[in-house]
């Protein structure tokens, strides 16, 4: 929600968001070619996007966590250009599109803060491109890491332990890596003594050495 609004204000904006709706892990919310009619804001739960290439194969284009709004790709073509599924059981805030216009206009702050959430997601893509133009297996699950982490850390989790909610393979198909590579990956930072890894939980020991492959291959990019 945009800060400094009057209670009327959110009263209506409230009024948008009203109706929700629960995703059972492994459940699509929406698929490629679906008509685009509303944005998502997830309350609980994780979401994978993702494509399906020539071969038929699923390329995973993204992550997405509570607090975090899914939907975007469809405002351009008035479809959905992703299949986007639930990582965990999840529920999600289903606000129709065109209301949010409607209310945009007149209701300036929402306007701004819905700007401000295309720009974040178009930053965001322009991450993972470089990422996965440039970097090593090694900078780029650091930076996936680093991410995700920082992203969770803003919604109050710790800035250290997460669980991750995606399969090693998902996390290749997001990287460009194969599996056996991210494998290999994982077990090189934890005998590193970077992270330590049970099943699904990582806890990150040295952000600093994580941060260190990311601005090296920054620094080589420039």
């Amino acid at each position: 929600m945009p800060m400094g609004l009057d209670q009327a204000e959110l009263q209506r904006i409230d009024d948008v968001v009203a109706q929700r709706k629960k995703i059972a892990k492994g459940d699509t919310l929406f698929r490629n070619g679906d008509k685009f009619n509303a944005l998502y804001a997830i309350r609980t739960g994780f979401f994978k996007t993702c494509v399906s290439s020539e071969d038929g194969r699923d390329q995973v284009t993204g992550f997405q966590m509570a607090g975090e709004i899914m939907g975007l790709d469809g405002i351009v073509s008035d479809h959905h250009t992703c299949d986007a599924i639930a990582l965990e059981d999840a529920e999600v805030c289903v606000m129709p599109f065109d209301r949010i216009e409607e209310l945009s206009r007149e209701i300036n702050a929402l306007q701004h803060h819905v700007h401000k959430i295309m720009s974040r997601e178009i930053v965001r893509e322009h991450g993972v491109m470089l990422l996965l133009g440039s970097m090593r297996a090694e900078e780029r699950l650091a930076a996936f890491l680093l991410n995700l982490v920082q992203r969770l850390h803003a919604r109050g989790f710790s800035q250290s332990e997460l669980v991750l909610r995606m399969t090693r393979e998902e996390i290749g198909s997001y990287l460009g890596l194969k599996l056996e590579t991210v494998s290999r990956t994982f077990s090189k930072f934890v005998e590193d003594g970077i992270v330590e890894v049970k099943q699904r939980h990582v806890r990150i020991l040295n952000t600093d050495a994580l941060k260190t492959l990311v601005n090296n291959q920054n620094c080589q990019a420039h």
